[in-house]
């Protein structure tokens, strides 16, 4: 029997601590559905308390499936559990668990904390026996756990046995500097499974600073920990945590690991890892990295040459592994079939059947693939995506019709000598035969474009009372003043659910526009349950 290896994400807050990044509450609910959707066993949704986005974030559960967590200190030293504040935020948090951080390196206990180490094990022991008495799973994080090892191996065992003796389900063993070697985070495992702790309630929280958090991760698996902490494409603070993309399709599709082991994530849940991968960069407003293992786009590329001759021949002479098992793409096929199985599973993810040799799936690959070269992102843009397959293979309702839009915008003083910015938008469609002209002024131009758009829809207004434009983004694709770029918008409605659309142009605000159109026909789809499927999953 294959023993379960437990994934825990810690993108919406150890990932948080990434320079340039920063979450709001729309953000995490979209980033907590995505990894909830595709099946992780807990995530980890920051620290309720430290600030009003994550006080917000805790207001209600955010998982269905996974186990939903806070993340906090242990009490302080001197305070009993019942008076300290930050325990009290914890346990009222609509939390299915706690994760406590504490300190394990005696160091950091007199330089950081300043209390004696006795204090800090009795900190750790009231703050976990505390969450258990409420209801809620305990966890610790021990912190510098591996330096603590190295300084004062007796102390650190203290602090991870008193963790396990209280309660804590979970006793995550952290390199928090992120220096530990391999051989190292194996030896001292099973130091600590050897003195009590056993594997089963062990975890591995490992960064990335020495390019090794994903072998340090799968060492402390073989040394016999079963849970792995991690980020969506390895964000976080410095040089970054241990990446899950990557450690999820290694432990799924390598027999060194999956003839032993399994976690959440099935073959058919492997299927969306790219799309997961390239989603949330485009949430993060930032490029993929080509080259990440398994789900860049460069994973699966030769170029022509010896390797592309023999590719051709078997793909089994240059691939690791099939690309569509993660989801991705083989680019040097020109008949590509695994491509095919992809888009054929992401069609009929949407309630879109289509047969393999359809003559229009071929166009619909070819229009992608165009498509994408100029810039268009389908994997962060689902109802963009969508729509264009509705096209491509049937039918859209026409409920409108484009006839032209202007944009304005003037640069005065006002009347205190002040410089104002007036954007002026003019949107005329057709429906029905019946055209219709709406003009809307705002401060900047893709918000007055947007108002024009809807103010006057026709017999379709009421159903787009509701459709709100929850996030706007703008990359520049190249450089120069006349370089391309790609929007990319958010939209919500009162049902909750979300979804993406994209533009491209060498104007901004047509691109916007285009996603705006797109984000209309969406709901208009939606309502009449021809769209929308796996928006609502």
């Amino acid at each position: 029997m294959k023993e379960r290896i437990y994934l825990f994400d810690t993108t919406l807050r150890d990932g948080q601590q990434t320079p340039g990044i920063d979450f709001s509450v729309e953000d995490k609910i979209a980033i907590a559905a995505m990894l909830d959707e595709f099946g992780i066993d807990y995530v980890e949704g920051g620290y309720p308390g430290a600030n009003p986005t994550d006080t917000a974030f805790f207001s209600e559960k955010r998982t269905s499936q996974a186990a939903f967590v806070a993340f906090g200190m242990t009490k302080r030293a001197g305070v009993s559990v019942s008076n300290d504040p930050g325990i009290a935020g914890l346990l009222q948090a609509k939390s299915d668990a706690i994760c406590f951080v504490a300190k394990s390196w005696d160091y950091h206990v007199a330089v950081a904390l300043g209390c004696t180490n006795e204090e800090n094990l009795e900190c750790i022991a009231e703050s976990v026996k505390a969450a258990v008495n409420a209801g809620k799973e305990a966890m610790v994080d021990c912190e510098h756990f591996f330096d603590g090892f190295k300084a004062n191996p007796a102390y650190a065992l203290a602090c991870a046995k008193t963790a396990y003796e209280s309660g804590a389900r979970w006793v995550v063993l952290c390199d928090t500097n992120g220096g530990t070697q391999p051989p190292e985070v194996r030896a001292i495992v099973e130091a600590v499974i050897a003195a009590g702790v056993p594997g089963h309630c062990l975890g591995i929280h490992a960064h990335n600073d020495t390019g090794q958090a994903v072998a340090n991760s799968l060492a402390a698996v073989e040394a016999g920990v079963r849970q792995i902490q991690g980020t969506l494409n390895g964000i976080g603070e410095r040089c970054g945590n241990a990446n899950l993309v990557t450690l999820i399709p290694t432990l799924a599709l390598k027999s060194a690991y999956n003839t032993r082991f399994e976690t959440a994530i099935d073959e058919e849940r492997l299927l969306n890892l790219t799309r997961l991968s390239h989603a949330f960069d485009e949430l993060l407003n930032r490029s993929p990295d080509h080259q990440m293992p398994y789900v860049g786009v460069s994973a699966f590329a030769t170029k022509a040459g010896i390797h592309a001759s023999a590719l051709l021949k078997d793909p089994r002479t240059y691939e690791h592994v099939p690309p569509e098992s993660v989801g991705n793409f083989r680019k040097v096929m020109v008949s590509d079939q695994g491509g095919k199985a992809n888009f054929i599973n992401a069609l009929k993810r949407r309630g879109i059947e289509v047969a393999k040799d359809d003559p229009k799936l071929d166009l619909l690959i070819s229009i992608v693939k165009e498509r994408e070269s100029i810039g268009y992102a389908y994997e962060g843009a689902d109802a963009s995506f969508e729509l264009l397959a509705c096209r491509t293979l049937g039918t859209i309702p026409e409920f409108f019709t484009i006839e032209g839009f202007r944009v304005m915008i003037e640069r005065r003083f006002d009347s205190l000598g002040r410089v104002k910015i007036v954007s002026e938008a003019v949107v005329k469609i057709t429906i029905d035969g019946q055209t219709l002209m709406s003009v809307a002024d705002a401060e900047g131009p893709v918000n007055a474009l947007d108002l024009a758009l809807r103010k006057d829809f026709g017999k379709y207004q009421h159903e787009i009372d509701d459709l709100v434009l929850a996030d706007f983004k703008v990359r520049i694709l190249n450089g120069g003043t006349e370089a391309i770029t790609r929007v990319l918008i958010e939209s919500t409605d009162s049902d909750g659910i979300r979804w993406w659309t994209v533009g491209v142009s060498e104007n901004i605000i047509d691109a916007s526009f285009q996603a705006l159109m797109d984000s209309v026909i969406y709901k208009l789809m939606k309502n009449r349950q021809l769209a929308g499927k796996i928006a609502a999953e």
